[in-house]
């Protein structure tokens, strides 16, 4: 029979474990390797670990392992594929910026001319659609304006057009 899995963490270890899980910024897959990791070095076994972090008996194996052959710089996310992003955070935060004192400023933008201001500014080139998901992510919302001219209109010549369609009233 095999051997069960255990791993033993030094104090120095054990406050590392502690210091990276309060931290705010885990990806849910590390945190989870983290957690089996702490639940192991207290004493539990895989199969009372996989039920508490929600997942199967071979990934938390696979996790523990992951940490006895490489520590925590192992615990990380491998990066991912694809193209890099066109977009970069300061942009995004420049955006934001000025959407805050445009919105002081009372000054309404469409998610295009945001679009065109990012490739201006920044340059940044970005679809709306996509700009419009990311705005969403960070919290800001937005809703259609209505087109009106009240704001401009004359008081004296409000009541004048009002006294001749008074006039041409066909009844009482």
């Amino acid at each position: 029979m095999a051997k069960p899995l255990r791993v033993r963490l030094s104090p120095e270890q054990d406050a590392e474990l502690r210091r990276r899980l309060r931290s705010r910024d885990l990806t849910v897959n590390e945190r989870m390797r983290l957690e089996c990791v702490r639940l192991s070095a207290r004493g539990w076994t895989v199969p009372e670990i996989a039920p508490a972090v929600e997942k199967h008996q071979v990934t938390v194996r696979k996790a523990l392992h992951r940490f006895l052959g490489g520590g925590f710089e192992a615990m990380a996310d491998a990066p991912r594929g694809g193209r890099p992003p066109r977009w970069k955070r300061e942009g995004l935060d420049a955006l934001e910026a000025m959407l805050d004192a445009a919105a002081a400023e009372g000054t309404t933008w469409t998610l295009p001319a945001l679009a065109e201001w990012l490739r201006r500014e920044r340059g940044v080139d970005i679809d709306s659609s996509w700009l419009s998901v990311l705005l969403l992510r960070d919290g800001f919302r937005w809703k259609r304006t209505r087109d009106s001219l009240r704001h401009k209109a004359d008081p004296a010549l409000q009541a004048a057009a009002w006294e001749r369609l008074e006039g041409l009233r066909l009844y009482g």
